[in-house]
């Protein structure tokens, strides 16, 4: 697994509230965002996923938690870590960093599912190694 794999992002005016802060359910974009080049990094192409296996990722649960704030023209740096990889659902710790500061940390949970059916199937074995 990749341990500390980041992708950095500029903060832009539409991802603010009318304070010039970054409105909290944006972290959720900037972690999705992150875990895609993650894939992208490992060599996992999601489109050719579900073509070839039909089966796609799918955002089970999240919990975030907020340490300090990013503001308009920031610089962030988005952390992936796996924290435990199963059968059919990888958990992810996240991290949102502007400088030496934290700014945010999210447990995001995604699950692997079937496209026709939307139910619970494996990761296929190619996407495991590349994960792995």
């Amino acid at each position: 697994m990749q341990d500390n794999f980041s992708w950095t992002l500029r903060v832009y005016y539409e991802d603010t509230d009318a304070g010039g802060i970054v409105f909290y359910a944006n972290y959720l974009k900037f972690f999705e965002r992150a875990r895609t080049e993650w894939l992208r990094a490992a060599g996992v192409n999601q489109q050719q996923m579900t073509q070839e296996h039909q089966v796609m990722f799918v955002v089970k649960g999240t919990a975030v938690e907020y340490h300090a704030p990013a503001y308009l023209d920031d610089e962030l740096k988005v952390t992936v870590v796996v924290e435990k990889l199963g059968r059919a659902s990888v958990q992810f710790v996240q991290e949102a960093w502007c400088g030496d500061t934290c700014l945010a940390t999210g447990r995001i949970k995604v699950g692997c599912v079937a496209t026709a059916s939307l139910k619970p199937s494996a990761i296929p074995a190619q996407v495991l190694d590349r994960i792995n």
